[in-house]
């Protein structure tokens, strides 16, 4: 049956199960590398290089594969990118230098390209209208939980067993969400790219829509933070702290972990009340979170900067997503606009991720953080100019301007 007129709960279950499969493996071994590559004698730039070069793979394949799913399907994409993530993961098991962890991140930000905004626009394919903001929001769950737990199961697994057990676990998880998605996934003729009246909007068509660069921007300055404390909170932790790998997971867990616990409820809010501002009241609690975490002295402040930050992000991202939905579906581009802001994302983890780096390097590892509440300030307003006289981005509800 043809997927694109209604909501299909099987493929939703589907996507939803293999992405939090995938995401979760990916999550484990993550938050574990800075600390990994800081013993192997890298340096702050190197640690934001093992970030950095996953994002710069996938920035410059995410326009690409985003487009090709509009115009040949999304199926044997999703699939090709999960089997790209099993076999990286016994790649890392391999890795003895950190120049090798950045050349396999690099290969790991490929195999990004091909599912993460793919997996998304088939989401949007099957999204009713005027439930883009509930329906997002329940898919993005998959991805908070899953990058939640992951750091908590990483840090455990590596405090009894060892970084290598950790490798191997990712790859169990990289491997269930490629046979859910082989299995289960209809073929490609009966998605909704089959099915379409027309070819999709042209990319000049896509980037010309100032909703569509607000959107943009401040995707960018709201991975620039999560780019920081990926990178960065697990060292200041580590050196200034003296905290266990367990107990920096549980730090890295908690903001992602809130934000995904409220996505549901802020999704439902989103499709009734403004996106716009959900957005700009969410970027300023992720600005504010970056400052505690610069000025933090103790576990406590860790953990009170990463709730602030996990609300931010859980308020904010529901309403970001519902808007790019809609967009997508009015251009009938949705792979081309899901691509563009997965692209976002790792432009933001990239810039994150070196400059703090440097900043870290040239400075204090602190000034990182301030770099990273400067970038979300700075991205929530642009979005705020941006958007401020563009009316109808939510069909329900009247915004502002």
């Amino acid at each position: 049956m043809d997927v694109s007129n209604r909501f299909d709960k099987k493929i939703f279950a589907t996507l939803f199960f293999s992405i939090f499969a995938a995401v979760t493996g990916v999550g484990i071994v993550v938050p574990l590398l800075p600390v990994y590559a800081h013993d192997l004698g890298a340096s702050g730039l190197y640690i934001g290089l093992i970030f950095g070069s996953f994002s710069l793979s996938r920035t410059a394949l995410l326009p690409y594969f985003g487009r090709l799913s509009d115009k040949s399907g999304r199926k044997h994409l999703i699939v090709g990118g999960m089997a790209g993530y099993t076999l990286i993961s016994i790649a890392f098991i391999f890795a003895g230098s950190v120049e090798s962890l950045v050349a396999i991140r690099f290969a790991q930000g490929i195999a990004s390209s091909m599912m993460m905004p793919v997996i998304q626009a088939y989401v949007g394919d099957i999204t009713p209208k005027g439930r883009e903001g509930f329906t997002m929001g329940a898919f993005n769950m998959s991805l908070f939980i899953g990058l939640s737990l992951g750091p908590l199961i990483g840090g455990g697994i590596k405090d009894s067993l060892g970084l290598e057990a950790s490798f191997v676990c990712m790859g169990a998880f990289s491997l269930v969400g490629f046979f859910l998605c082989l299995l289960l996934l209809p073929p490609v003729h009966l998605e909704k790219t089959s099915h379409r009246d027309g070819p999709p909007a042209e990319w000049r068509l896509i980037l010309r829509d100032r909703e569509v660069l607000g959107l943009f921007f401040f995707r960018v300055s709201y991975t620039a933070g999560i780019g920081v404390i990926w990178g960065f909170l697990p060292v200041l932790a580590d050196i200034e702290l003296g905290l266990s790998s367990t107990t920096i997971g549980l730090l890295v867990m908690m903001g992602v972990f809130i934000s995904g616990s409220i996505n549901m409820p802020m999704g439902y809010l989103a499709d009734r009340f403004n996106r716009k501002m959900m957005i700009i009241v969410g970027g300023l609690l992720v600005a504010a979170a970056m400052i505690c975490f610069a000025r933090a002295d103790t576990i406590h402040d860790m953990i009170g900067a990463s709730v602030l930050f996990g609300l931010g992000g859980g308020i904010s991202m529901p309403a970001h997503m519902a808007i790019a939905v809609f967009k997508g579906g009015k251009s009938d581009a949705m792979g081309s606009l899901m691509g563009l802001m997965t692209m976002a994302h790792s432009l933001g983890m990239l810039a994150g991720s070196t400059i703090a780096g440097l900043m870290m390097d040239l400075f204090q590892l602190r000034d990182a953080f301030w770099f990273g509440s400067c970038t979300a300030l700075a991205g929530t307003v642009l979005f705020f100019f941006l958007c401020r006289n563009v009316k109808k981005i939510n069909p329900n509800v009247a915004t502002m301007g």
